[in-house]
């Protein structure tokens, strides 16, 4: 079944992230804005302190009003994006649409964004076929097109690269380029572990049981040290994803090594809009900052293709390799591979987290657990829902069934227990044979919120009272 939530003005929508003033107005900068990002962001982006901390705000907004349109337009939606001067553009391909967005925000265009995902995944099936001069391609936004990327002397091979894929070539642009990515491996980057005898690479973000990190740092089974542990799953190419699950006396916590003597707390993995600032951390660069470029890109690398990469700005080296991207305290994806360096400036990609999360079943770490102090009743939740426990009883909501996702976003559960209780909060996806959590807060607070970005299927929220009883109330926003 299918929970219903409220529906969301379009013009609403972007009123609530500034997108329709006449004059931008900066949020107040939130206090999980750390110096360490900040500092790193001015000097990357050329941006004063202010600046930084209005570009941060500007873009959770946007981002957020990104996800509210593609849920509520659906096959009319066209893609979201920032621009260079921090300002939300929404594409549509119906003007009547166009109208309700705004003039000065919307943007009329001929294909969906779910029509030019169409047009790459054609490309990713014939990833085979494509020679060594495109060394990738991806969904352009704000062009409306699949942009295939190769080196400017070997163009009639592109094209005819997808001309075999079969793809309507008026959807696709050629771009010029000198990349040539490789995995970045040789050397450690975030906090250091070993593989095997020799082989180093970085922790991405941590999760129960351990850590994730990029496939190509190990195969299933390899042993780690530092910490010690084994690689439990790995998938490149295709994919550039891995998990190792870490011994006993380890422990993984919700922190991103910042290089400047301290860390940077993980608050969850919201995805961010194309164009919002993202940091990364490596230990052969260090810290650095650019945007996103394109999501669900696909890159040619010497062993093969990988597809469903962030594309960004963000400049590193060989020896980063498995180590986190974050936009403000959200985790975004693990260092993959890419060219050029940090004088210079370059290209690289990231495997996005949520993507390795679903695919082996993790939840993401983060700082502190539960929310102790959520909004009374969760009052900014789109659906509210009531009920009453035992000490070691539970219940599932929305009423004791599960709802449909249709798309892919962002599922938020905002628990407010009994004063002097320890509440917890799972959510869980069904994976075709049985129910899964995905997600879960489990401090030990009465109150608890989770935040899943999921893809499409069926999810339910179960509500435990692990000691104390009484009422309790949940606040359920969904795709």
């Amino acid at each position: 079944m299918s929970t219903p939530l409220r529906p969301l003005a379009l013009a609403a929508a972007l009123v609530a992230a500034g997108a329709l003033s006449g004059t931008a107005q900066a949020a107040p900068a939130p206090a999980d804005q750390s110096t360490e990002i900040l500092s790193a962001i001015q000097r990357d982006l050329g941006l004063d302190a202010n600046q930084a901390r209005e570009r941060l705000s500007a873009d959770k907004a946007s981002s957020d009003t990104a996800r509210d349109l593609r849920k509520h337009l659906d096959a009319r939606f066209g893609g979201a994006w920032i621009d260079s001067s921090g300002t939300l553009t929404v594409g549509v391909t119906s003007r009547a649409d166009l109208d309700q967005v705004g003039r000065g925000r919307g943007k009329l265009v001929q294909r969906s964004e779910r029509d030019l995902d169409a047009v790459k995944s054609t490309l990713d099936r014939n990833a085979s076929r494509a020679p060594r001069s495109v060394p990738g391609w991806y969904v352009d936004l704000p062009t409306n097109t699949v942009v295939v990327k190769s080196h400017s002397d070997k163009l009639s091979a592109a094209r005819a690269f997808v001309a075999a894929s079969g793809v309507n070539a008026s959807a696709v642009r050629y771009v010029p380029t000198n990349e040539a990515p490789r995995p970045l491996i040789d050397v450690i980057g975030g906090n250091a572990y070993n593989i095997g005898s020799g082989t180093r690479c970085s922790v991405g973000f941590s999760v129960n049981g351990g850590f994730v990190t990029a496939g190509h740092c190990g195969t299933t089974g390899a042993s780690t040290s530092n910490p010690s542990g084994s690689f439990r799953g790995s998938s490149f190419p295709g994919n550039d994803y891995a998990w190792v699950q870490v011994a006993a006396g380890n422990t993984p916590r919700g922190l991103v090594n910042n290089y400047s003597g301290g860390t940077v707390s993980v608050a969850g993995s919201q995805d961010a809009a194309v164009g919002a600032t993202v940091c990364r951390s490596g230990s052969t660069t260090g810290w650095h900052c650019g945007t996103i470029q394109a999501r669900n890109s696909s890159v040619s690398y010497p062993q093969g293709t990988v597809t469903g990469l962030i594309q960004t700005t963000v400049c590193a080296e060989p020896g980063d390799s498995g180590g986190s991207l974050v936009a403000g305290n959200q985790a975004q994806g693990v260092t993959s591979g890419g060219s050029g360096n940090c004088r210079t400036g370059g290209t690289t990609y990231f495997q996005p987290v949520n993507e390795i999360l679903q695919a082996y079943g993790l939840s993401l770490i983060t700082s502190g657990g539960g929310n102790p102090n959520p909004p009374t009743g969760c009052a900014t939740s789109e659906v509210r829902y009531n009920g009453s426990l035992a000490a070691g009883g539970q219940a599932y909501q929305p009423n004791n069934s599960y709802y449909q996702s249709t798309v892919s976003g962002a599922h938020v559960g905002c628990l407010a227990g009994p004063t002097g209780a320890d509440f917890d909060l799972y959510l869980e996806k069904w994976n075709g044979s049985a129910w899964a959590v995905v997600a879960k807060g489990d401090s030990p607070a009465a109150s608890e919120t989770v935040n899943y970005n999921g893809t499409a299927g069926y999810y339910r929220f179960r509500v435990h009272a692990y000691s104390g009883s009484g009422s309790y109330t949940l606040g359920v926003t969904n795709p």
